[in-house]
């Protein structure tokens, strides 16, 4: 949007509703991928849920992953057939048929194909709700609003963290048969059904992005949107620059992505780079098995899911202060300094579990004050993680594709995440078991520098950069 004709000071009331609502998918996007931390090994359990090896395990957690992958990979261009709107509308619902058949699921297949399905939505949500907010937003706040997606999905992650515990010190375990016959850890998925619910009542609130009305030709009521909306003074004019950087556009195929650089645009590999570099550093380890993690150096089953909730808490609260100063410092110095932080204190974790003895049970014991460290390790790395990779990598790839590829190019770079993902969450159980904790996040300390490199070398800064004047080629 042409920053002549924004009030970069002040943002309108409006604008900052319809970012929240337009971020509700990031809520249960948290929600959703949050919510199996604390039934996992209830569900893996030979006598409460399926009776899993570890592989299996693994695999029952990252399967929704494939829904991930295949929903982001759509996305786009469904968006811009039906609508961004319609698109939310959609995972809300799949969301909703996710929860309810996951609980109820009477084998392990059927449990694994009705994650895929929840998979869908939080694919659609993740590609979609970030490319939303960016459409409305003034460039000189972008990486501000943008942010609201990954402060709904640590809100998200905090929500199914309390109703997983409270599940579990009402019924005594995740294990335990609870209401109706049901095992505690069918109620946890089952909740999810809640917020879906809820996501889709508030997105017949929102209006459409004004560039796709502009794409459909509604250019007077994208102009409605941009002055009521955005409180853009100058609307028409806004509508005139939208239409001009759509001229001549047709559909996005991924046949526009292709370039001179090992067959795609720089611009492409480069959203690709940022959007797994995000994942094989480990984070999502902490955010699904740390329950599993802390029981494992010994904390009972409520301390763990305790610690968990305080970690999403804390995780909210660095999420907002990533948000507050993207635009300050740029998008590039968060994710150096992100890179650099993590790396240290992913190496400090594996010292920790280097001076680990097993158990008489299976479990692991950290002697002295190594646990506490770990602790303090582990939490301070997701922490960094969620203050600046959390945000700048969905902040980067919502803004830095040009207006004619964006949505396709959004589409695969955050498959590409999904991606990372799948293989990060389903290889942690058998690279536990078989390299063991040390060197497993020793490797994750390696991936941390890699990503540092890659930003140094690969990433332009697009702070303040219009959405229209993105280019192919970096």
């Amino acid at each position: 949007m042409n920053q002549n004709n924004e009030v970069p000071t002040k943002l309108h009331a409006k604008l900052i509703t319809v970012a929240t609502i337009g971020a509700v998918g990031g809520f249960l996007f948290g929600y959703d991928t949050s919510v199996i931390n604390g039934a996992v090994d209830a569900i893996a359990s030979p006598d409460s849920g399926f009776g899993l090896n570890a592989a299996m395990s693994g695999f029952s957690v990252s399967s929704a992953m494939i829904g991930c992958v295949v929903g982001a990979w759509f996305a786009g261009t469904l968006a811009d057939r039906i609508g961004r709107v319609r698109v939310m509308q959609l995972a809300a619902a799949l969301f909703v048929f996710s929860a309810l058949f996951t609980g109820l699921a009477s084998n392990i297949w059927v449990f694994v194909i009705f994650r895929i399905v929840g998979g869908l939505g939080v694919g659609f949500t993740s590609a979609i709700g970030p490319a939303y907010i960016s459409e409305i937003s003034p460039s000189s706040r972008r990486g501000f609003l943008t942010g609201f997606q990954q402060m709904a999905i640590a809100l998200g992650i905090v929500a199914s963290l309390v109703v997983n515990d409270s599940y579990l010190l009402g019924s005594g375990g995740a294990a335990v048969t609870f209401w109706a016959g049901l095992e505690t850890w069918r109620w946890m998925l089952m909740t999810t059904a809640v917020p879906g619910v809820i996501m889709f009542a508030l997105t017949f609130a929102l209006p459409e992005s004004p560039r796709y009305l502009v794409m459909k030709g509604k250019k007077a009521i994208a102009e409605k949107v941009l002055l009521e909306v955005v409180g853009d003074r100058n609307a028409s004019a806004t509508v005139e620059q939208i239409a001009q950087s759509l001229e001549g556009e047709t559909q996005p195929k991924v046949s526009d992505l292709r370039g001179k650089t090992f067959g795609l645009k720089s611009v492409v590999w480069v959203g690709i780079g940022v959007a797994l570099f995000q994942q094989v550093s480990g984070a999502n380890v902490i955010m699904f098995y740390d329950s599993s993690l802390w029981k494992a150096v010994g904390f009972t089953e409520s301390a763990s899911m305790t610690i968990a909730v305080v970690r999403a808490l804390l995780a909210t609260a660095v999420t907002v202060l990533g948000m507050l100063i993207i635009d300050k410092v740029g998008r590039r110095a968060m994710l150096k300094v992100g890179s650099l932080i993590m790396a240290v204190l992913l190496v400090v974790v594996a010292v920790c579990f280097a001076q680990s003895t097993m158990t008489a049970d299976g479990g692991i014991e950290l002697p002295g004050a190594w646990a506490i460290i770990m602790i303090i390790g582990a939490y301070g790395f997701f922490l960094t993680y969620c203050a600046t990779w959390g945000v700048a990598m969905w902040v980067v790839i919502g803004e830095i594709f040009p207006n004619r590829i964006r949505a396709v190019a959004v589409a695969l770079a955050t498959a590409a995440n999904w991606i990372g993902n799948f293989l990060v969450s389903t290889t942690f159980p058998p690279l536990r078991d078989s390299l063991g904790l040390t060197w497993t996040f020793a490797l994750y300390a390696v991936m941390a520098v890699l990503g540092y490199w890659f930003i140094a070398k690969k990433l332009p800064e697009t702070n303040g950069v219009e959405l229209e004047d993105m280019k192919a080629e970096i």
